[in-house]
């Protein structure tokens, strides 16, 4: 295996601010002083692609951490507004929950029998007959 070029410090500060999203990318070429051109031929540049691909990969990773970390929570307000005393707002709720549990996630499909026997228990009998009354208009809102 090869070893990667290293960059330059004035590359590694161009990719810091494009991620810190303070500024616009011609706002980063102006403070670093930096023409268009260089950075086209920047953008070229297999060192520098493969260190910018590899922070937006990170970036995500953190995205999807942030997300599954706040999951359970959303989850759990998500269940508790289908006892809403607005129907919309309840209609709304349980659409979002049959809508997130209709589609399997391969990734972690270990387990999904075991999800779903779980979250079978745990819903009251007003719950699950709120959620199917959503799913029922869905469907006949299809078909119409």
């Amino acid at each position: 295996m090869t070893k990667a070029r290293k960059l330059s410090k004035r590359q590694l500060a161009v990719l810091e601010d494009l991620f810190s999203g303070e500024l616009s990318e011609q706002a980063i070429l102006d403070k670093h002083k930096l023409s268009r051109e260089l950075y086209n031929e920047w953008l070229v540049d297999v060192a520098f692609v493969e260190h910018f691909d590899r922070r937006i990969a990170s970036a995500y990773r953190q995205s999807a951490a942030l997300i599954a970390r706040y999951a359970p929570v959303a989850a759990a307000k998500l269940v508790q507004l289908t006892e809403s005393d607005k129907e919309e707002t309840a209609r709304k709720a349980c659409l979002d929950i049959i809508s997130r549990c209709s589609i399997p996630d391969t990734r972690y499909s270990s387990g999904i029998e075991h999800r779903a026997s779980r979250i079978e228990e745990s819903l009251s009998e007003k719950t699950a007959s709120r959620l199917l009354a959503a799913l029922a208009e869905q469907s006949s809102s299809k078909t119409a």
